[in-house]
């Protein structure tokens, strides 16, 4: 997360605790400063989140308040009595996956120590306490908007990535001693592409009624193409010699590399790889064994290209 991100964070949590801690005041409650704490308590990464997060501690609440009632009213109000409260309460929170209710409930039930009682009035008090609270938590995430601009930022890294590997590769054809030819390019990519995946599920996370996932499929189609890239990259790192095939590959993959981009249907591409592979055909044979084999690398890398072209003309067609 960029410090302008942490930065918006803080204040809009602050924020969520102080207008909370206010209403309550408003409201005449008793522990008001409370509700700030069940707000920012409240407060998830993405809406989706915050909502389910809320929804389950509502109900994790009302199982709080109906063990507090009978255990305080049968027992008496003292702390040996929360404790029994606390260790039947957890049991529960742990067998439904509601860990993240256990601190913030118990804190509005330990209130009832102070009142001595758990009347109409007392759980109307931790009531609006939980509901003040939690309903400015899901208020600030209203606010957690989908990031347009960074997933597009994150995603056009993704694919000048590609391109580097792309034309990295066009050099390395024309010239087996190529330096640092060693697939590390590909460590920076696939790391651009796991940042990006996240913040694209973080942004669908952040859509109440919207169901946009076109980033999400967006990125796996890069991340297919991906896979098939590297499968490229094997067969030109074994490439020894440079055979007389080698010239048109490298600029058709020059060319693959300036076109590159989210809006090209690649079928100009997919004609002009067709166009290659039938010249291929018509060249003289190799004259020796490693032009044989580095012949035969080109070729599968050619196979392996149309494979990666044809991943992205699908991904458009169903789009």
């Amino acid at each position: 997360m960029n410090k302008k991100q942490i930065f918006i964070n803080t204040v809009k949590v602050t924020l969520a605790a102080i207008m909370a801690i206010l209403v309550a005041k408003a409201l005449k409650l008793e522990f008001a400063v409370s509700a700030g704490i069940v707000a920012i308590l409240s407060v998830q990464p993405t809406k989706k989140e915050t909502l389910k997060t809320a929804l389950s501690r509502f109900l994790a609440f009302a199982i709080a308040l109906v063990i507090s009632g009978i255990l305080f009213n049968l027992l008496g109000f003292t702390v040996y009595v929360f404790f029994i409260y606390l260790a039947i309460f957890i049991l529960i929170c742990q067998w439904c996956g509601w860990i993240s209710s256990m601190a913030m409930d118990s804190v509005l039930i330990s209130h009832f120590l102070s009142l001595g009682k758990t009347g109409f009035l007392e759980i109307k008090n931790e009531a609006l306490l939980f509901v003040v609270g939690v309903g400015f938590g899901i208020f600030v995430n209203l606010f957690l908007h989908k990031k347009t601009d960074y997933i597009e930022e994150l995603k056009n890294q993704t694919d000048e990535k590609i391109k580097l590997v792309l034309h990295r590769m066009s050099l390395r054809i024309l010239n087996p001693d190529f330096a640092d030819y060693d697939g590390t390019c590909f460590d920076s990519l696939n790391q651009s592409l796991f940042t990006a995946k996240k913040q694209a599920e973080e942004n669908f996370n952040n859509q109440f009624t919207s169901r946009d996932t076109f980033d999400t499929r967006y990125l796996a189609m890069r991340e297919n193409q991906t896979k098939v890239l590297y499968e490229m990259f094997k067969s030109v790192r074994q490439i020894k010699t440079v055979p007389g095939t080698a010239q048109m590959v490298a600029d058709f993959l020059e060319k693959v590399s300036v076109e590159y981009h989210k809006d090209n249907d690649v079928q100009d591409l997919l004609a002009g790889l067709k166009e290659i592979r039938s010249k291929m055909k018509i060249v003289p044979l190799p004259e020796n064994r490693d032009e044989f084999e580095d012949r035969a690398n080109l070729f599968t890398l050619l196979e392996r290209l149309q494979e990666f072209l044809e991943i992205k003309s699908n991904f458009l067609k169903n789009n």
